[in-house]
């Protein structure tokens, strides 16, 4: 039951860690899209993203709870617990700065943007390309607790 365990909560992070690098390497395409195009699509990805990424995060850290837990005696307990950690601060960063700053692209049309949207998306994406090296690094703890 706990090799189950460690594949699907494996699985999951990966998956959602492939999602956040996917973001990271399609903003800067959004940035340069004409007109307001690429504002569209931001902020049509903070409705969507606002709305899945938090319950996949939470989801995340859970598993790998349920794994220390559960494997708390067995070969690589360190770095899973290690890896939690870093899921830890990845919520943090998203819940205490991405998250709010989400919150406000989400509101924005494009007819009236705020003044300062640019410096905005540029202040969420190095946020989230913090973020994106926390969760990998958890991903890469979680692969390395399977061997």
């Amino acid at each position: 039951m706990l090799n189950a365990l460690e594949i699907v909560t494996t699985v999951i992070v990966g998956v959602m860690v492939g999602v956040e690098f996917s973001v990271l390497l399609n903003n800067p395409i959004l940035n340069v899209l004409p007109g307001d195009m690429g504002l569209r699509a931001r902020v049509q990805g903070a409705r969507v993203g606002g709305a899945v990424m938090p319950a996949w995060y939470f989801t995340s850290l859970a598993l790998v709870v349920v794994w220390a837990v559960a494997g708390w005696h067995h070969h690589g307990t360190g770095l899973v617990v290690t890896s939690g950690a870093l899921l830890i601060v990845s919520v943090l960063m998203s819940v205490l700065v991405l998250v709010p700053i989400n919150n406000r692209i989400k509101t924005w049309t494009e007819q009236q943007p705020p003044a300062d949207w640019k410096q905005q998306m540029t202040r969420w994406d190095r946020w989230h390309y913090g973020r994106v090296a926390v969760v990998i690094a958890a991903f890469a703890l979680l692969v390395a607790a399977l061997a």
